[in-house]
C-alpha cells in the first residue's frame, strides 16, 4: 500500500512540474497558446525542431534579421525560402525521408539553411565536429550511414577519406579555395530551384549529435523530435531576449550551441555568428550590435578577460544582459573575472549531449558560490549516488551525479545507453551539494587519479593552480608510476611575460591542498590540446612524451 500511495505521489508531483513548465514557456514568450503555437506544435512533430524553428520565423517574423555571418544578414524568411530550395536540390540528388546527410561546417548560414533542408525533407541529420582528424571522420561517417555530406571547403582534405562518388555539397567557399570540379555550392543549388513548400514527410528524419570524444572516438547521441520540457529546461533560469540580438561564439553543432540558437530562433532574435573565435572579436561582435545574449565556453571567456584592460574599454558591452556558458568546467578563478569585467550577468550551465540541461547557475549564485553548476530547471532533477548505487545524501558528501530530465536520452547510435538507476542516468561526473543546494562539479569520474591509495579529483588542484598570478591555463593528469600506481602531472601555460619554476608550482599546491594532491611532475607547454567546446584532451595529455621538471 505504502509502494502504490508514493507511486501516485510521484505521478502528482511530475504533473505538477509539467503544469510549471507549460506556465514558463507561456511567460518567455516560447508558448502563447494561439493558432501560430499549435501550428508550431504540428510541424515540429513532422519536421523537426530546426526546420519548424526556421518555418515558424518566416511566417511570424518574416522581415526580422535571423542570422548574420561574415557574408552579411538574412531574414527569416530568407533563411526559409532558402532552405526549401536547397531540400529541392537535395532531393534531386536522392535526399529524401530517412537519407543520412553529414554536416561538416563552421557557425554560418550555411549550417542554419541546411539543417533546416534536411528537416523539410525528412532526412537524418549528423552533426559533424569541426575538430575532426580524418581517420575519425571516416569511421564516424561509416558507423552513421552518412549517404551525403555538405561541408565547408577548409575540410576538403577530410572528404578524401570518403568514397568518391559519394554526394557533396560546399555549404561555404573560402576566397582562393580550390573548388573541386563538379560539386556544387549551397548557393548554386539555392539559385536553381523554386521556393515553393516542399511536401510534408512522414515523419521527421531527426538528427544526432556527437559526444566530445575526449576519451575516443565521439559515440553519436540520437534525438528523433525535441521535447518542449526540454526547451522550458532551457529557458526556466535564463532569461531569453525576445526580437533581441544573441551572439553565439559556441559551436552550433553541439548541444549547447544548437539549443541556445533553437530558443533564440523562437522568440526572433537576431542570432550572430562568427566562424572563427577570436576575443577582440567577439567583443567587437556585442558592441557592434549591441547584443542581448553571448553564448560562450570558458575557455573563450578566459582569453576575453585575458585582453589588456585597455583593449577591453573599447568596446561597449553595457548591453549584455547574460551571457551563458557551457561545455567545460567554470573555475571560481573565471567566474570572478568574468563578472567583474562584464558584471553579475553570468550563467553557468551544466548538461551534457545525452541528459540536455541538469543544472543552472544564476549571477546571484555564482556571486555566492564561484563555480557552483547551480540548481536543476522545472522538469529535472539531480541526485547522487554512491558507487554501490545508494543514495548520497548530505552537504560536502560527494557522489556519482545522476539526472532525471524530462527529455530523457534515446540511446547511442551504436547500441550502448548510459546507466539509470531508478530512473535516473549516470552524466559520468562526480560532484556534491553544498549547504544551500547548490551542485558542484568535482570533474569526470574516470578523470579520478588514484595515486599511493588516495582519490584525487584533478579539477581541484586546476582550480587551485589557476589561482597562481604566473598561471594562465593548467591541466593535471594521471600518468603511470611503478611506486604509486599513478603520479600526477601538471602541464602549465605560463602567464604572458611569466617564467614560473616548477619546485614554486609544487610548493604552492603542497601549501594549499593535502601533501597526496601535490604534482610529482610540472612540465611547461604553449597551450593545452582542447576541443570545440573548450574540454581538455586529457588522453593526449597523458600519452605525450615529455621532459618533466
Amino acid at each position: 500500500m505504502a509502494d502504490v500511495i508514493a507511486g501516485i505521489r510521484q505521478r502528482l508531483a511530475l504533473t505538477a512540474e509539467k503544469v510549471h513548465a507549460l506556465k514558463r514557456l507561456h511567460d518567455t514568450g516560447i508558448l502563447e497558446f494561439n493558432g501560430v503555437t499549435l501550428e508550431t506544435a504540428r510541424n515540429a512533430a513532422v519536421y523537426g525542431p530546426q526546420a519548424t524553428m526556421v518555418i515558424q520565423g518566416g511566417r511570424k517574423y518574416p522581415s526580422l534579421p535571423a542570422i548574420v555571418d561574415e557574408r552579411g544578414t538574412l531574414t527569416y524568411k530568407q533563411v526559409d525560402d532558402q532552405s526549401t530550395a536547397l531540400g529541392r536540390g537535395l532531393g534531386q540528388m536522392g535526399v529524401g525521408q530517412g537519407s543520412v546527410v553529414g554536416l561538416l561546417c563552421r557557425d554560418h548560414r550555411g549550417l542554419i539553411i541546411a539543417m533546416a533542408a534536411c528537416g523539410k525533407l525528412g532526412a537524418r541529420l549528423v552533426l559533424m565536429n569541426t575538430g575532426f582528424a580524418k581517420p575519425q571522420f571516416a569511421q564516424v561517417c561509416e558507423r552513421e550511414n552518412v549517404k551525403v555530406v555538405l561541408h565547408d571547403s577548409e575540410f576538403l582534405g577530410l572528404l578524401d577519406a570518403l568514397p568518391a562518388d559519394l554526394p557533396r555539397v560546399l555549404t561555404w567557399v573560402d576566397e582562393g579555395a580550390d573548388r573541386p570540379a563538379g560539386v556544387p555550392t549551397l548557393d548554386d543549388i539555392v539559385a536553381a530551384n523554386p521556393t515553393e513548400p516542399l511536401p510534408a514527410p512522414g515523419k521527421p528524419g531527426g538528427f544526432v549529435i556527437l559526444t566530445s570524444g575526449t576519451t575516443g572516438l565521439p559515440k553519436g547521441a540520437p534525438r528523433a523530435k525535441v521535447s518542449p520540457f526540454a526547451t522550458a529546461q532551457v529557458v526556466d533560469r535564463i532569461p531569453f531576449p525576445r526580437q533581441g540580438t544573441m551572439v553565439i561564439v559556441s559551436p552550433i553543432f553541439h548541444s549547447t550551441g544548437l539549443a541556445m540558437y533553437l530558443v533564440g530562433a523562437a522568440l526572433g532574435n537576431k542570432i550572430v555568428t562568427t566562424r572563427r573565435f577570436t576575443a577582440e572579436g567577439t567583443l567587437a561582435l556585442i558592441a557592434d550590435h549591441r547584443a542581448d545574449m553571448l553564448i560562450a565556453v570558458p575557455t573563450m571567456l578566459h582569453r576575453m578577460v585575458g585582453l589588456p584592460p585597455e583593449t577591453i574599454s573599447k568596446y561597449d558591452t553595457s548591453s549584455l544582459k547574460a551571457i551563458v556558458v557551457a561545455g567545460s568546467a567554470l573555475t571560481p578563478e573565471l567566474t570572478h573575472r568574468v563578472q567583474d569585467t562584464f558584471g553579475d550577468v553570468l550563467y553557468n550551465l551544466y548538461g551534457s549531449t545525452e541528459c540536455a540541461v541538469a543544472t543552472v547557475a544564476t549571477p546571484q549564485e555564482l556571486r555566492s558560490a564561484p563555480g557552483t553548476a547551480g540548481r536543476s530547471p522545472v522538469t529535472c532533477e539531480v541526485v547522487l549516488f554512491d558507487e554501490n548505487d545508494q543514495r548520497v545524501y548530505g552537504a560536502g558528501k560527494r557522489g556519482r551525479i545522476f539526472i532525471r530530465s524530462g527529455s530523457p536520452f534515446e540511446g547511442y547510435t551504436d547500441g550502448r545507453h548510459k546507466q539509470i538507476v531508478d530512473g535516473y542516468m549516470s552524466s559520468g561526473d562526480m560532484g556534491h551539494f553544498d549547504e544551500n543546494g547548490l551542485l558542484f562539479v568535482d570533474g569526470r569520474d574516470d578523470d579520478m587519479i588514484v595515486s599511493g591509495g588516495e582519490n584525487v579529483f584533478p579539477q581541484e588542484v586546476e582550480n587551485l593552480l589557476v589561482e597562481h598570478e604566473h598561471v594562465s591555463d593548467v591541466a593535471v593528469v594521471g600518468v603511470d608510476d611503478v611506486e604509486f600506481g599513478k603520479r600526477l602531472r601538471a602541464f602549465i601555460v605560463p602567464a604572458p611575460g611569466a617564467s614560473p619554476e616548477a619546485e614554486a608550482i609544487k610548493q604552492y599546491v603542497k601549501d594549499n591542498l593535502a601533501r597526496y594532491k601535490v604534482p610529482r611532475d610540472v612540465v611547461f607547454v604553449e597551450e593545452l590540446p582542447r576541443n570545440a567546446t573548450g574540454k581538455v584532451l586529457r588522453r593526449i595529455l597523458v600519452e605525450m612524451d615529455v621532459t618533466a621538471q
